[in-house]
């Protein structure tokens, strides 16, 4: 068998095969090799196999870095998160209009400054790479400049990122308002310059409905036809008095989802965040249009907007993904934010499965976002973004791994103990991109 490759790594690899549309058949598409190998061709997955199996593949003498003692998955994949909310993370005392009120909106009229916009951007790629995300939907600000400054920083390392600025007509300081045609002129400008561009993809992000006249949505829909491989990316269903708002703002709408529908804001490339506290027939509308939810279990419970009902997203045979939702979410480590998504099960009577979390911040994250074709495992033919995890960086991560000899409980432990000091090196485009600092073997 001859193939070109550059890239040689070995090590205990993890992944699920295939999409699922019910938790039961997870096990059957789990993928674990303990002693694997992964042959890239510069930023491409070309052989994944056992070591076994690939050894005969590699010309003598050929370089092999080897991670056996480390565990590898695919790189982690954030649904939803805020980058122009880095700095205020953490902010205290309020639930979702509160907050936006007293810290956000400040918070986020900084952005007017393109060098702020710049160091911000610089900051949160940091953030996401140490984290082990390789791939996220992001919200930026009003301002175009915003997004000009995260793409132009995601497009030097290459990474796979979709973002777009905020569409916003009413119900904010005077500052972080546009006019409809505004908004429309400044959004087309910056699809037309960032949209499929390397590995980039513009998503079209009116905040939410109340701020939202009926006039902005209606630029938001011309965009969405002119622009129909171009995401839609809004905030939906997440606190009870936005949903009050929601109804008294848009009357004639059956639903806060049926607002985003009158104007083809649903589809394929739709994803909504939160969907919290849904009426049957907008779950029916949301698996009928094959749009996607973003669950964001830290910023739910931070805020206290609610639980968020997993269980139905399955049997409604809806597309999720898992959201940091920084800064009202509390961390950008994709473990940790499963770790709260597990008790959030346990409020309701649901067990997540460490394979099923796993799954919903690779593969499933990947398909809600449409592209579970060029990411989310180690399937030859896709990008080579992946995290190499140390399972035990204290004391006490190194004697719970050493008592659970299981994947199954590996992978639960690194969830509930586990956080940035775990991510031992990111790769992007089959390349490190970011390696854990040097410290002293856990004790």
């Amino acid at each position: 068998m001859s193939m070109q490759f550059t890239t040689a790594i070995r090590g205990n690899f993890f992944d699920i095969a295939a999409c699922v549309d019910e938790p039961q058949r997870l096990d059957a598409q789990l993928r674990h090799i303990p002693d694997g190998l992964l042959l890239l061709n510069e930023g491409t997955i070309v052989w994944h196999g056992s070591w076994r199996q690939g050894e005969a593949l590699l010309p003598p003498g050929f370089a092999v870095t080897d991670y056996r003692d480390k565990l590898i998955v695919p790189g982690f994949v954030d649904s939803h998160i805020h980058y122009p909310q880095t700095e205020m993370i953490g902010a205290y005392g309020d639930q979702l209009l509160g907050w936006l009120k007293n810290y956000t909106f400040p918070t986020e009229s900084r952005f007017a400054c393109e060098k702020h916009a710049g160091e911000m951007s610089a900051f949160f790629l940091r953030q996401l790479l140490s984290n082990g995300t390789t791939t996220a939907l992001v919200f930026g600000t009003v301002h175009p400049q915003s997004v000009d400054a995260l793409f132009s920083q995601a497009a030097a390392l290459n990474m796979r990122l979709i973002a777009g600025k905020v569409m916003m007509d009413r119900h904010a300081p005077p500052a972080l308002l546009e006019t409809p045609e505004q908004s429309y002129r400044q959004t087309r400008a910056l699809i037309e310059r960032w949209h499929g561009r390397q590995r980039l993809s513009y998503a079209i992000t009116p905040r939410f409905a109340p701020t939202s006249t009926p006039a902005l949505l209606a630029q938001v829909q011309r965009l969405r036809e002119e622009f129909p491989d171009a995401y839609l990316h809004t905030h939906l269903s997440e606190n009870p008095d936005e949903i009050a708002w929601v109804k008294a703002l848009f009357p004639e709408s059956r639903s806060y989802l049926d607002v985003y529908h009158r104007y083809g804001l649903t589809g394929g490339k739709s994803v909504f965040a939160h969907c919290l506290h849904l009426e049957e027939q907008e779950w029916d509308c949301l698996c009928r249009t094959r749009s996607s939810i973003a669950f964001c279990p830290t910023s739910n419970l931070f805020l206290g907007s609610g639980l968020f009902n997993l269980q139905k997203a399955w049997q409604k045979r809806v597309k999720l993904g898992i959201g940091t939702d920084v800064g009202a979410g509390t961390t950008f480590n994709m473990l940790q934010t499963l770790g709260e998504a597990y008790k959030v099960g346990q409020l309701q009577r649901y067990k997540l499965s460490a394979c099923e979390a796993f799954y919903h911040a690779t593969l499933g994250g990947a398909r809600a976002l449409a592209l579970d074709d060029k990411i989310g495992n180690f399937t030859p033919g896709k990008e080579a973004d992946f995290v190499v995890l140390d399972p035990a960086v204290s004391a006490l991560q190194k004697l719970r791994h050493e008592n659970s000899p299981a994947l199954a409980d590996q992978l639960f432990v690194l969830m509930t103990l586990g956080d940035d000091r775990n991510i031992y090196r990111t790769y992007v485009d089959g390349k490190v991109v970011y390696q854990a600092p040097a410290r002293e073997e856990a004790a």
